[in-house]
């Protein structure tokens, strides 16, 4: 599958061609990514040259603190393309309910909340683990938790509703 990749407005195409290879812009790279004891610190081998960053999802994207920047980076698929290009995608008009989806396919860990929960930004709703990472869904902003469509040790595709929060 093939990825249009946003990082602070610069547009990369990749393509993942297996567990340790990709491609970025026409260019083949060897890689390993790791999540660092199940933490949002994830560690990257590429091409030989090692890093370290911490990653976590929020309702701007990936945020990416890396050897002390901050890089959003906003992840589309060819099918979330093409919808997008259709007009499949549209946003809730009000902005009252938050659709957390899954950004990749995996297995969902855990579900630290319950229905009808409060949350505050920040807090944990979910864990996804997606090739060997583990993924913590945070609250991007305060409300209810509602409608928990996950549970732990569920496989889900890439966009499948996890939960909603009002």
């Amino acid at each position: 599958m093939k990825y249009t990749t946003s990082v602070n407005g610069n547009t990369y195409q990749i393509e993942i061609n297996s567990a340790h290879q990709i491609t970025v812009d026409g260019e083949i790279f060897a890689v390993d990514f790791e999540s660092v004891s199940h933490q949002p610190l994830y560690s990257l081998l590429l091409d030989g040259g090692s890093h370290e960053a911490y990653i976590e999802y929020d309702a701007e994207g990936w945020q990416v603190l890396h050897r002390g920047d901050r890089y959003t980076v906003s992840v589309a698929d060819e099918r979330m393309q093409r919808l997008a290009q259709l007009g499949g995608l549209q946003a809730d008009a009000a902005g009252r309910e938050f659709l957390l989806k899954a950004p990749m396919p995996g297995l969902v860990v855990s579900v630290p909340v319950a229905d009808g929960q409060p949350v505050e930004k920040g807090d944990l709703l979910l864990v996804l683990e997606s090739m060997k990472m583990q993924n913590e869904l945070r609250a991007p902003r305060a409300g209810t938790v509602q409608r928990i469509r996950a549970q732990a040790g569920q496989s889900v595709e890439q966009h499948a509703l996890l939960l909603a929060l009002v």
